[in-house]
């Protein structure tokens, strides 16, 4: 019997071919859309650990607080500057050219504008041609440096406290200062004053200079006082090779006429001031001088003295110049404050160095 074989048709094999095809591409999608899916869900879930899990705080170094500006010391060479600036207006004053005298001032202000006496130089040259508002405004700065501005502060503040005559009167008299002595011959305000002081020349061939200053001190009458509250400033001052001023290294010696002074049996009670500076006269240094300076406290009966023995075994060095007595300034304090200043030359006011005993 014979046996039938099937054959494939050509139509056939197409159909396989093209199904074949369509169910690789179709599998090829789906793998692709389950690798776009896979990847999502990946993302998604590590997004949503990322939320779930705390911050961790980072850590920020605090900025460091700035430092607040502080104000810049004049330097060293500035210092000299108004040093020279301020010696120049002293010679540019004393020959009348006042407008050259406070340019150099102005300059030297700018340059060291804590400097006292740079100031107190300005303000003199601003009452002498009758600008009050300008030296009060100087006269204040003064008192805003304190204490530290030494003796020029207490003259500061007594003059701020005084204040300038708008016009003042010609001939009126006055202590150095510039305060106005009243009827009693006292300054205005005041419980003591100093109302004459006379110099004697001691002859002595072996001295350089010996004098004696006998200085009235005169009691506000009809006023009680405390001995405890008073205190007399004497102090003397030397040229050092004609052109710085220092405190004396002379001999000085302190001692008042009446052993009592208590202004009672007496009134003015006089103090005598004696100078000497002999021809071996060792020079010393101006720190171990500055205690020259006279700090006379009523009610001790013993004379006040400082030997030059005293000087030299407080000398740390020796000045190389050339010293010549220049003047002296008083100065009157009860209960701290100020009753009066007289100077010789004038100019000591400002031109002195603060004197360690100063208050």
């Amino acid at each position: 019997m014979p046996v039938l074989a099937a054959s494939s048709s050509p139509s056939d094999r197409t159909y396989s071919v093209a199904v074949g095809v369509i169910l690789a591409f179709a599998a090829l999608e789906i793998l692709a859309i389950a690798i776009h899916f896979g990847a999502e869900y990946r993302a998604e879930h590590v997004t949503l650990g990322a939320m779930k899990a705390p911050a961790t705080p980072a850590s920020v170094k605090p900025a460091a607080t700035p430092a607040p500006p502080q104000a810049s010391a004049p330097s060293s060479a500035a210092l000299s500057a108004s040093d020279r600036l301020l010696k120049e207006a002293n010679v540019l004053r004393e020959r009348g050219d006042t407008a050259n005298a406070l340019a150099r001032l102005q300059d030297a202000s700018q340059r060291d504008p804590r400097n006292p006496q740079v100031l107190a130089e300005m303000a003199a040259i601003y009452e002498s041609i009758q600008l009050y508002d300008r030296s009060n405004e100087t006269w204040r700065k003064i008192q805003d440096l304190g204490p530290s501005a030494g003796p020029l502060y207490e003259l500061a503040d007594m003059k701020l406290r005084v204040g300038a005559a708008a016009t003042p009167s010609p001939g009126l008299p006055m202590d150095t200062a510039g305060k106005p002595l009243d009827a009693e011959g006292l300054p205005e305000g005041s419980v003591f004053g100093v109302i004459n002081i006379e110099t004697e020349q001691i002859p002595d061939p072996d001295a350089e200079t010996n004098f004696r200053l006998k200085v009235g001190i005169k009691k506000r009458d009809g006023v009680a006082i405390d001995h405890s509250k008073l205190r007399i400033m004497v102090l003397f001052y030397d040229s050092l090779d004609n052109d710085k001023v220092v405190s004396t290294d002379a001999d000085v010696n302190y001692e008042w006429m009446n052993p009592k002074h208590d202004w009672v049996e007496s009134n003015p009670e006089t103090l005598i001031v004696t100078y000497l500076r002999s021809k071996t006269h060792a020079i010393t240094s101006e720190a171990a001088l500055s205690a020259a300076a006279a700090a006379v406290t009523p009610g001790k009966n013993s004379s006040r003295s400082k030997k030059r023995t005293e000087s030299a075994a407080n000398t740390e060095s020796v000045d190389p110049g050339r010293r010549q007595y220049l003047g002296y300034v008083i100065r009157i304090l009860y209960d701290d404050k100020l009753q009066t200043v007289r100077a010789d030359p004038p100019r000591l006011i400002n031109d002195a160095p603060n004197s360690s005993l100063s208050p």
